[in-house]
């Protein structure tokens, strides 16, 4: 366990915790929707099954016993529901929840005035955990294992230490890259879960259920089809419903049918495979500029001139589950199934690039 102590000046008022925004860049009337579209109790949440099981005995035994649950890491690709489990879980717990991410809490002072303001048995969420820094990151071991927090106040001669006990918390942190966490932040939670990509039907009912909140009528044969270029993910299958709803109140009658979901999907650029313009042009150069592969991802992300971290985590894991791509030792390579996407013939050769 670290002995790290916190250094706070007298006269410090940079305490302020930070809240941060979740995404940013997202329009004003989405961000609200995003609100109004996320489920508030594991009975609404579709999906996960496994984990909501586990969360359930979780939940209830720490209730029973009247203590607040150890705390929690949530894992996987973006858009799968790790913010809204986080605010589910304080729900249920019948607890407030306090919202940050990594990258807010620049200082080590952030963190205590964060610490210091929580409740007895109340929920510190904190996104993109992944990105705390690792000075930062020591101080919050003895935090979540020992509730308390050694603190210098002052410099020089007149400098004195404190120890604050902190009240029983739970934090709960969610990460897309479960491999930059170092090992004893990660020993430190009780309770891990791997998010994964949902099935089809999963994606249906929550299409469906997102559009009895946005009051707008959607026949099953277009709820298909947007759940099959949603790919399987919550987040881009609420998107696209409210890109296609806005479609379908300029262009139709209000009710969203097959053939007006199509023609919005093709405005959008998004294929029957959920591909959007920018995962055609990521194949598209990796063949006609690269041979098909292998390539380096800084190459890959030169050519299409978007950053290495935005392919790597957003669009890439896709395009790996469907097969189209593959990653080698030396390097990305498209596959038989990549080129056929593209309407295009394999070289016979390319098997090879593979070893």
């Amino acid at each position: 366990m670290s002995d790290k102590k916190i250094i706070i000046s007298k006269g410090n008022n940079a305490a302020a915790a930070p809240s941060a925004s979740l995404r940013a860049g997202v329009e004003k009337d989405d961000k609200t929707l995003d609100l109004t579209l996320r489920p508030v109790t594991l009975s609404e949440y579709f999906g996960q099954q496994k984990i909501k099981d586990n969360l359930e005995i979780f939940m209830k035994a720490a209730r029973q016993r009247g203590e607040p649950i150890e705390h929690v890491l949530l894992y996987g690709p973006p858009g799968l529901g790790k913010t809204t489990l986080a605010h589910i879980i304080a729900k249920e717990m019948q607890v407030n929840i306090r919202v940050t991410s990594g990258p807010a809490i620049e200082r080590a002072g952030d963190l205590a005035a964060i610490l210091t303001n929580l409740q007895d048995g109340e929920v510190l969420f904190i996104d993109e955990i992944h990105r705390l820094n690792k000075v930062i990151e020591e101080v919050l071991y003895p935090a979540m294992e020992d509730y308390a927090l050694d603190i210098i106040i002052g410099k020089g001669p007149s400098a004195r230490t404190l120890r604050l006990d902190l009240p029983k918390f739970t934090i709960i942190g969610a990460t897309t890259r479960y491999n930059l966490l170092s090992s004893p932040l990660r020993d430190r939670f009780g309770s891990t879960y791997r998010l994964d990509y949902y099935n089809p039907g999963e994606i249906e009912q929550i299409i469906n259920r997102s559009a009895k909140i946005l009051a707008v009528k959607l026949v099953e044969a277009a709820a298909k089809k947007i759940a099959q270029r949603s790919r399987l993910t919550p987040r881009i299958a609420n998107r696209l419903l409210k890109r296609v709803r806005d479609y379908v109140q300029v262009k139709g009658d209000g009710v969203i049918n097959d053939r007006l979901a199509q023609e919005a999907l093709a405005l959008m650029d998004v294929d029957h495979q959920g591909l959007e313009a920018l995962d055609r042009r990521i194949l598209e150069n990796i063949i006609e500029k690269f041979s098909g592969g292998p390539v380096g991802l800084n190459s890959i992300a030169a050519s299409v001139q978007e950053e290495e971290g935005t392919i790597e985590e957003i669009y890439e894991p896709y395009l790996l589950q469907l097969g189209f791509l593959t990653r080698t030792p030396r390097g990305r390579v498209v596959t038989e199934l990549g080129y056929k996407h593209l309407g295009l013939e394999a070289p016979k050769e390319w098997q090879s690039k593979l070893i």
